[in-house]
């Protein structure tokens, strides 16, 4: 059987050294005259079979790294984020789909179509990584089930996301509200006798797509020991309870179900937001007894320091309420910012509660340059949090218009397995 095509690395032109197939290179070492950096994941291949928000951010993640991601929707209508909004880009596609499907071709295939299917299983054959999140069982109809993609491609490492495993619960429908609420987090999530509350954006969907792409990371460092795939399994509700960490373990350390603290935290004081002037918000987080003889100090009131009440973190735990009275009384001349620029060079650390567009200004004015532009009238996208100094990487391009590559992509499929993939035009 011949082998599988792997994308190889491009040649790189004195118009574009810097540059990869994705888009021009961002941070890193500057490489040899006529020469692209290297990617970390570069020569391989994602195909992404996944729909809403784990799955295709995972895949994006991948593409960050260097790898080559085809995205795989259904005609027509395409992945369901696509109608997600308001808001919508000019071409009418929802911003939702955008946040997560940056540098990747486009292309749509109906699996319930012979000829399409074929493309999918020839794809699943010629990838690295398989990445879906299709209810379990149902792709076996179609050739492209775990057992039928590592029989026909034994190096393939298959990525599949479900809201509730693959046992028991394996025929519920996985939406990250729900497993918010079915998951613990609501429960201490908001204000103590208030209403459960979700968390402002669809965390365990984010959350999980970072499981999967380090459990595919992992199985790829196995393939590349042994030259053997397998099967990656994340579910929603697992990604949630691991991700619940101090509050799991104290659940299982007492026997009790913690409760909604606001925005208090139940072993550490103070850890939460402050009223300062006209009753304005400061966040702080005093971690140890260091920080809080400082935040003490700041304030001009170095005797709370020393204070039996305060002095020990568990003391002020135990006193919170004597705690924020003083430091409220305090913390009411100045504005949060005004208490910032004060606390910061104590290392006392703080801020006040930003609004989104003032979180951005933020990451601007510290360098991390926080938004990347991909085309005129396109969203841009918020920048891969990821640093690697000897492999940077990817400046994203746009996510793709539904079946914007489907053309070539086609064509390749049906061609020798040996032949490279089509350069992006």
């Amino acid at each position: 059987m011949p082998q599988p095509h792997r994308p190889q690395p491009r040649p790189a032109t004195d118009a574009d050294t810097g540059a990869t197939a994705m888009g021009t290179a961002v941070d890193g070492p500057a490489a040899p005259p006529g020469q692209a950096p290297a990617r970390a994941l570069e020569g391989l291949l994602v195909a992404d079979f996944s729909r809403v928000l784990a799955g295709p951010l995972a895949a994006a993640t991948l593409a960050d790294l260097g790898a080559e991601v085809i995205k795989v929707e259904r005609p027509g209508t395409g992945d369901d984020t696509r109608a997600w909004g308001p808001p919508f880009a000019a071409d009418g596609t929802a911003a939702y789909f955008d946040a997560a499907n940056r540098s990747k071709r486009g292309l749509a295939l109906d699996l319930g179509d012979p000829d399409d299917a074929a493309a999918a299983r020839e794809l699943a054959r010629r990838a690295d990584v398989l990445i879906e999140n299709f209810r379990p069982g149902s792709l076996a109809r179609y050739g492209l089930d775990h057992t039928a993609t590592r029989a026909a491609n034994p190096s393939l490492v298959h990525c599949t996301i479900t809201g509730f495993g693959s046992g028991a619960g394996a025929g519920l429908p996985g939406y990250d509200f729900v497993v918010q609420a079915v998951g613990g987090l609501m429960s201490i999530t908001g204000e103590p006798g208030g209403t459960p509350l979700k968390a402002g954006v669809a965390l365990v969907d984010v959350l999980t797509a970072k499981d999967a792409a380090t459990g595919i990371l992992a199985a790829l460092h196995h393939r590349d020991r042994t030259g053997q795939g397998q099967l990656v399994e994340v579910n929603l509700l697992s990604s949630l309870l691991g991700s619940l960490v101090n509050q799991a373990s104290g659940h299982l350390a007492t026997g009790r179900d913690p409760g909604p603290m606001g925005n208090r935290h139940p072993s550490i004081a103070p850890y939460e937001t402050l009223a300062c002037r006209d009753g304005q918000l400061l966040a702080v987080a005093v971690g140890n007894d260091r920080q809080f003889r400082a935040l003490a100090q700041t304030l001009g009131a170095p005797e709370l320091a020393d204070d039996v009440r305060f002095a020990r973190n568990q003391d002020r735990v135990q006193n919170r309420t004597d705690l924020i009275k003083a430091l409220e009384n305090r913390l009411a001349a100045d504005t949060p910012r005004g208490w910032t620029e004060r606390l910061a060079p104590a290392s006392v650390p703080c801020g006040p509660v930003n609004s989104l567009s003032e979180a951005l200004e933020l990451a601007e004015r510290l360098g991390l340059a926080p938004v990347s532009p991909v085309g005129e009238g396109r969203i841009p996208q918020v920048a891969s949090p990821l640093r690697l100094s000897a492999t940077p990487v990817v400046q994203p391009s746009a996510p793709p218009r539904l079946d914007e590559h489907g053309t070539p992509l086609r064509t390749w499929l049906a061609g020798p397995a040996d032949q490279p993939l089509p350069r992006r035009m």
